[in-house]
């Protein structure tokens, strides 16, 4: 009798913890979103999650858990249960400057979260309400001495806040940094001028550029993107001085198991690689693609640590 239930609770274990991804998913799959509703991130998520339910057969259903620069949303992600039927789409804050900004956070990106996939490079554009009649990086600083406390900004980019930051010490100017829970939300602010300039993903401005209401003054790709030919990038303008974009990925609570990581993994690959999906969320989004998964992914992020404390150590930020 004593084998018997052995060999039951053995089974109930295969059972709760399965080794193969084939059955997987037959439920609701919950995407968190760390971000507020109608940013770049979010709306790219939603995209996706649409591809992965009819790929797979279930639906991916986005959960939007905004505020406290992504730590909250990441947190729900990591402490849920590794089934599969949680994982998160953040940016590369949480994963890899957050531990570096905060004196303490309420999870760890290595040991509680396990990379899926890299989805996609987040160009960034600094732009301003056109009101303002600015057209370059020179121009707005000679705003801002004229007008002290005229202007004021809003970035998810601790890179880009680190630029915000060496324009003021420079220039003896104060663009002051207003925070905002995601994109959609400082484009709003960016309209009505609440916080004229944007440091920000160019998906979450671009029609507004295009509609003459924002004035795109720098992006800081590695080249000027096809969709803004005419912007300089940041390098162009700094001498070679970088203040490299951001990503997004796909994260699981740690202890996901493989057979199921590896499986969203390559179905997000295989939906983003469709021309049709590639038309709609990169091309005219200013984004740019990433083939990388799983352990390479793993890997990126170690590396792309390694480079944002170099970046945090000579900016002398102290954690608060």
């Amino acid at each position: 009798m004593a084998m018997r239930l052995l060999a039951l609770t053995f089974l109930g274990a295969i059972a709760s913890h399965p080794l193969s991804a084939q059955d997987y998913p037959n439920r609701v799959v919950r995407v968190i979103v760390p971000l507020a509703v109608g940013g770049g991130g979010d709306i790219f998520a939603r995209a996706l999650a649409e591809e992965l339910k009819n790929d797979l057969g279930q639906p991916f259903v986005v959960e939007n858990r905004s505020g406290a620069a992504e730590n909250i949303g990441t947190r729900a992600c990591a402490e849920a249960p590794p089934d599969g039927y949680t994982v998160c789409i953040v940016s590369q804050e949480p994963i890899v400057y957050n531990q570096l900004l905060f004196a303490s956070i309420p999870f760890n990106p290595d040991k509680d979260l396990a990379p899926i996939v890299n989805l996609f490079i987040n160009v960034a554009v600094v732009a301003i309400n056109s009101s303002h009649k600015v057209k370059s990086l020179n121009e707005m600083i000679a705003y801002a001495k004229a007008h002290p406390g005229a202007l004021s900004y809003g970035t998810f980019s601790f890179p880009l806040e680190q630029l915000m930051a060496k324009l003021n010490r420079e220039n003896g100017i104060d663009i002051a940094k207003v925070p905002f829970r995601g994109g959609g939300e400082l484009a709003n602010a960016m309209l009505s001028n609440s916080a004229p300039v944007g440091a920000v993903g160019v998906s979450n401005v671009l029609p507004f550029i295009e509609a003459g209401q924002f004035t795109a003054l720098a992006v800081n790709g590695d080249k000027r993107l096809d969709i803004l030919p005419d912007v300089p990038t940041i390098s162009e303008l700094r001498n070679g001085e970088k203040f490299p974009p951001s990503w997004f990925g796909m994260f699981a609570p740690i202890g996901t198991p493989r057979p199921i990581t590896e499986k969203l993994a390559e179905a997000s690959q295989v939906a983003m690689a469709r021309p049709a999906f590639r038309d709609k969320m990169f091309k005219p989004r200013g984004i740019a693609p990433v083939v990388m998964k799983l352990d390479e992914f793993r890997k990126f992020i170690a590396e792309d640590r390694a480079i944002a404390e170099r970046l945090v150590k000579e900016s002398g930020f102290q954690p608060k």
